[in-house]
Parts: C-alpha cells; sequence; structure tokens
C-alpha cells in the first residue's frame, strides 16, 4: 500500500500585471498635484522670525517684492548692495508701480480690493529700501501689505 501525501507549496507568486497601471496613477497623481516655483530668486533672502503670524489665504492674489542682497552669481555685475526683485528680474523702485498696476490688470475686477503686497525682505535688508517700497505703494494705493517671516523667537533677543 502506498501512501500519497500533498506537498506544501507556499503562496502562490504575486501578479505584477498591474503594476505599470498603478505607477503611470501614481505619476499622472504627482504630475496633477506638483505646484512648479513662479519666480527663480535672484536674491539670497532670510527672513526674520515673528511669533504673530499668519497664513495667506488666497496666494493667487499676492504679489511678491523681494528685497536683500544678489546671490553670489549674480554680484559681480549688479554688486554687493540691496536690490529689488520683481517676477524674475532685478528692478528699482520706481519700477514697482507698473509691476503692481500690471498685476491688477491681469486680475478680476472683483478680486482687485482683496489684492496684497508681499515684501519679502532679508533680515539685515536696508529699511531705507523698505520704506521707498512703502511709499511708492502708498501712491497706487495698493495699501494692503505683508511682511514674510517665519514663525519663532529671535534667539538673538532671547540671549539679552
Amino acid at each position: 500500500m502506498s501512501k500519497f501525501t500533498k506537498k506544501k507549496k507556499g503562496l502562490p507568486p504575486i501578479s505584477t500585471a498591474s503594476l505599470p497601471d498603478i505607477v503611470f496613477m501614481l505619476l499622472f497623481f504627482f504630475m496633477v498635484t506638483t505646484v512648479m516655483r513662479e519666480t527663480d530668486p535672484l536674491i539670497d533672502v532670510r527672513v526674520p522670525t515673528a511669533t504673530e503670524v499668519q497664513k495667506l489665504e488666497r496666494k493667487n492674489l499676492v504679489s511678491y517684492i523681494w528685497v536683500g542682497k544678489p546671490k553670489m552669481k549674480y554680484r559681480e555685475k549688479y554688486g554687493n548692495t540691496d536690490k529689488i526683485q520683481l517676477n524674475d528680474k532685478f528692478a528699482a523702485v520706481s519700477d514697482i508701480k507698473n509691476f503692481i498696476l500690471a498685476e491688477r490688470a491681469s486680475k478680476k475686477e472683483e478680486e482687485i480690493p482683496y489684492m496684497t503686497t508681499s515684501i519679502k525682505a532679508d533680515e539685515e535688508a536696508n529699511m531705507g529700501i523698505i520704506s521707498d517700497i512703502k511709499i511708492e505703494l502708498r501712491d497706487i494705493n495698493a495699501l494692503k501689505i505683508n511682511y514674510a517671516t517665519h514663525k519663532g523667537t529671535d534667539p538673538k533677543k532671547e540671549n539679552n
């Protein structure tokens, strides 16, 4: 009399037939949800810290003005003094009016009162330039101004 026994083979192999579909779904998801950077910073900006910060709600209604020293690769051409960046180019204080008016023209009429100008200034930036920017903004009635900061406490004040 012979004995017949079943051999245990373990788990069957996992099917990889749907793997390409999953990879393409993930790729499509990240392509749709990723936001590309709108401007390339030409200026080194280390924003100051603040204890009371608020997050901007509608970032599509924010116009950014960068203030600080040019990055190392631009310092030979533009110098080592504080500069202003509007979109992807260096600008003078007098260019701010045209920049804000162009930003307003690109928005809908009902969105214009909600537009905000955000100043991303280096913590070591010259306050004279910031004051000149504020005067230019006041002249064209762009009175909603935001200063970009990081949340935290100032380590210099904690040591004193």
